[in-house]
Parts: structure tokens; sequence; C-alpha cells
């Protein structure tokens, strides 16, 4: 690891990012763009990562420079004369490059690159001062009729540092040429040279008019500025003005650097496009409302909501009700124990699974659920591009298949807040069975003093109260007394069963809220998460 980040460093030149580092942030937003961004241009982003982290593996005193050409464009005298030495088959017979043949210069050993590179076919020249550290490489002839000639000019163009294309002045226009090589490379004019060949078979009065076509060309390909020389590889005419040119870029060593920046700096840019740079959408707080109040009408919270507020009236009854009547209220069903709710945890027991007994979401139900979720998708991803919107869309459904369950678990999960009973609760119930008491009292005393009278007996003086005899005192009270008590006790009961249904479904819509961040907007997140993730490496990319 140290020495790639070595190597990086003295490639990296001045500044912005070092290479290493753009690197690294091309393989941050290659994964973090994966399965949301195009997956061949994602490909080719982790292509170019692997492609420059083995060529700073590499040592960095070597500049790797190929000749390329198409046949019979003397493309291999122009890698003999550079080299100084016959090293490259020349003939006439088509193709003559059928394999890559490489030349290094200098006492440092390039085993190592050319083993990268995957080529066979070495050697290596001393004695040549301004080339030292270069590696020369000759390509198959990119038009050859072998198809593995193709393959092999299409893998090394990927790897070498600079490219040297050598033309003929008959096929410098070739479409295939411009439209297969030279226009994809137009961000790479900063390690390219065009080298016009054959110039000698070219009458003096045209030569200049013909290289400024090819540098016309080159414009169109986006490839303005790149240099462009007029050669004559067999009379050594512009061999001596390419051979400084590319002595300069070697003694530079930027060019390996440039031409790592200038993959990155593509392939980056392409995601960019695809990517976007603006910032997303936020969940408006109505939107949220909409969303948790859609989840709620599914779970059916209004129904739990209703069956909290009759349970709560209802028990009250039981404590606050006259003794005589109140037990009726028992042969009713309470509201939540048919849900399967408030049970406690023994009732849940009984039960196996601890589920509530809500009827399914209606279909309008659902598609209040499926518009609601569209509609924060739609706000949040409608600045994104189409890659993100998409990516954003599928997030937010990515979870809802679990959307009952979860549901449901939150139903039961919630404390509804109804099996508290209240201490005024037991006090009135206290009361009741004293008016029952005094009720009971005063029937059984009066029904004595009937049963004494009808028998003809002695009946004792009867204690009076205001004028009032004592037992009817009682009667009167335990009637009296527990009938204002069970109509008060309704209209306090009648309010508390509300406050106490508003609590529940309080509690109830921020359970349905969780669950509504899990399934939907946390899915959301982390979509959005990773595209910023994505648009801050490949800012660093492009910086």
């Amino acid at each position: 690891m140290s020495s790639i980040v070595g190597t990086a460093k003295r490639l990296a030149g001045r500044g912005g990012p070092a290479i290493g580092e753009r690197l690294t942030a091309l393989d941050v937003a290659a994964r973090a763009g994966r399965g949301r961004l195009d997956d061949d241009l994602v490909d080719r982003a982790e292509s170019v990562v692997r492609r420059g982290s083995g060529r700073l593996a590499l040592s960095g005193d070597h500049t790797v420079v190929a000749l390329a050409g198409a046949t019979g464009s003397g493309k291999s005298s122009t890698f003999n004369a550079l080299s100084g030495v016959p090293i490259a088959a020349v003939s006439v017979r088509r193709p003559t490059t059928s394999a890559t043949t490489g030349v290094a210069w200098g006492d440092s050993d390039a085993a190592e690159v050319l083993d990268w590179l995957g080529v066979q076919r070495r050697h290596q020249v001393s004695g040549a001062a301004d080339l030292d550290g270069l590696v020369l490489l000759d390509l198959p002839d990119h038009d050859s009729t072998e198809v593995a000639h193709h393959l092999e000019v299409d893998r090394l163009v990927q790897l070498v540092d600079m490219l040297v294309w050598v033309l003929d002045p008959q096929k410098y226009a070739d479409a295939a040429l411009h439209d297969r090589y030279l226009r994809p490379l137009s961000s790479h004019k900063d390690v390219m040279i065009v080298v016009l060949n054959h110039i000698d078979e070219v009458a003096p009065a045209d030569r200049g008019r013909m290289v400024e076509d090819l540098e016309r060309l080159l414009g169109e390909d986006g490839l303005a500025g790149v240099p462009v020389l007029a050669t004559s590889a067999t009379l050594g005419e512009g061999v001596p003005e390419l051979r400084a040119l590319v002595a300069r870029r070697v003694r530079e060593k930027r060019a390996a650097a440039a031409r790592l920046a200038a993959d990155v700096s593509a392939v980056a840019g392409e995601l960019q496009q695809q990517n976007g740079r603006t910032d997303p959408g936020q969940v408006r707080r109505a939107d949220r409302a909409e969303l948790v109040g859609a989840f709620a009408d599914a779970a059916g919270v209004p129904t739990v909501t209703r069956a909290v507020q009759r349970s709560v009236a209802r028990r009250g009854s039981q404590h606050t009700g006259w003794l005589v009547t109140s037990w009726l209220a028992r042969l009713k069903p309470d509201p939540l124990r048919r849900l399967h709710l408030d049970m406690g945890d023994a009732g849940k027991q009984l039960t196996g699974l601890g589920r509530a007994s809500m009827p399914e979401a209606t279909r309008v139900q659902r598609a209040r659920v499926d518009s609601a979720v569209r509609l924060v998708a739609d706000g949040i991803g409608s600045q994104l591009t189409p890659a993100w919107s998409d990516a954003v869309r599928r997030a937010s459904v990515s979870r809802l298949q679990t959307l009952d369950d979860a549901l449901d678990r939150a139903v039961v999960g919630t404390d509804l807040g109804v099996s508290r009973t209240p201490l005024w609760w037991r006090v009135a119930r206290l009361l009741q069975v004293l008016f029952a008491l005094a009720l009971l009292a005063g029937l059984l005393w009066l029904g004595c003093l009937a049963v004494l009278g009808y028998l003809q007996m002695p009946v004792p003086d009867t204690p009076s109260q205001n004028g009032l005899p004592l037992p009817t005192l009682l009667l009167l009270i335990g009637i009296g007394g527990g009938l204002a008590l069970a109509v008060v006790g309704r209209f306090v009961n009648g309010l508390v069963a509300r406050s106490r249904a508003r609590t529940a479904e309080r509690r109830l819509r921020a359970a349905i809220g969780s669950v509504t961040d899990d399934l939907v907007l946390a899915p959301i997140e982390s979509e959005l998460s990773a595209y910023a993730e994505v648009r801050r490496q490949l800012e660093l990319c492009l910086r």
C-alpha cells in the first residue's frame, strides 16, 4: 500500500486531489451508484479503478507510450526510427504487425510494467539518456482483419500512459479510426500525439493544407490542440521533432498521471451527467401527515379508537353505575377484547400470536396508501435525474410487502391507556356499594315492619329523621343516591372515554409514524444518502 501511495504522489503533479484520491473517490461513487445508475457505465468506472490501481502499483519511473495506427501507416517504421535500432519487422505484406513489441530505455528494469501490460516481445535499450524511463510499444494494426489484433489494440489503448497515432495521408480521414478511437478519447488529448507519416509521398504544396485538414477533423473529434507532426519515417523527416516531444513528456513524468486523470474525468463526467447535481426535495410535513393518516386508516386506527371509547365507557359504567342495573353492562362484550387488544400478556399468550383481529384494509384504503407513498416519493425525487427518481420510487415501496404485519405489531404493541382504573372509579364504586347497602337495609327494615304488622305482632318504634322514618330514608338514599351517582358517572365517563380515545389515537398514530419512517422514509433516506455520496465523490473526481 505504501508503494502505491508513493507512486500516486510522484504521479499526481500539482493542483487538485492526488490521482490516488480521485481513483478512490471514483471507486466509492461506483459502489454507491451500483443498482441506481447504468450498469454498463458503473462497470466502466470500476474498470478504470482497477486499471488505475494496477498502474499506480507499478513504478512511477516509467512512461508507457504506444504507437497505434492502421495497416501501411508506417507505424513500425516510426517505431524503429524512434528506437534507433531495427526492432519491429517492416514489410509490405498486410498486416505487418501481429503482436505487440515493447522497448524499454534506461537501466531501470521495466519487466514489471511489461508484465502488467501483457507484452511478451520486449527489448531493453541503454545509452539514450533523453529517453531514459520510456517504454515504447508497437501495437498491432487497428484495422487488421484478425479479431485478436482488434482486441489487443483495444486492451492496450486503455492501459498505456500516452498514445501516438500514426496516420497515413490516404486514410487519415477514415471514419472507423475517428469513430472507434479518436472521438471516444476526446478527453485524453493531453496524452495524445498525432503523426501524419509518409509526408514525403505528398506534394510539398499540398502538405500544409493536408495537415490543416487533419487538424480540422481532430477538432471535430474534440481533440483540438493535440500536437500534429508531419513525418517520413523512411527518410527521417520530422522524426527528431517527434523524438524530442516524446522525450520531453518522459522527462516530465506526468503522462501516467495525466492519462489516469483523463480516464477518471471521462467516466466521472458521464456518471455525473446521469447522476445529476441538484438537491433532492424534502419530505413536507403535510405529505408525511397524509402518509401516516393513510397507514393509520389501513391499520384500522379509527376502529380501535371507537372501540377504546366504547370500552372505557363500558368499564366506567361498571364502576360508577347503580348496582341494581350495572351488572347488565357485563353482559355486553368488551369492544377491545373482541379486537384482541388490551388483553395483557396472559391474553396474548392465549391467542398464541398476540395479533389484533382487525378487518383487512379495503381497496380504497390500499389505494390511499399507494397514493400517499407515491406523493412522498415524487416530491423528493422530482428534482433528481430519472435514474435517482426511479431509485427513490423503488425504495419507497421496497418494504411495503411487510406492511400488514408491521401495522398489526404497531397496533398490538401500543399501550392504549385503558387498563388503568382511575381512583374516582374506585371511590364511586365504594359509594355505590354503600348506597346499595342503604337500599338493602331500608328494604329489609321496611320488610320486617310489614311482616310484623301483617302478623299483628308488636311493632317496635321506628326512628325518624326530620319526620321521615329511618328505613324509608335509607331506602330513598339508596335509590336516589345510586341513581344520581350513576347519572353523574355516565356524563363524566363519556368525557373520560373521549379523552382516552384521543390519547389512544395519538399513541397509535405515533406508532404508525414509526412504521411509516421504517418502511417508507428510511429506504428513501438510504437512497438519498447514496445519491449524496455519489455526488460528493464525483465532484472530488472532477475537481
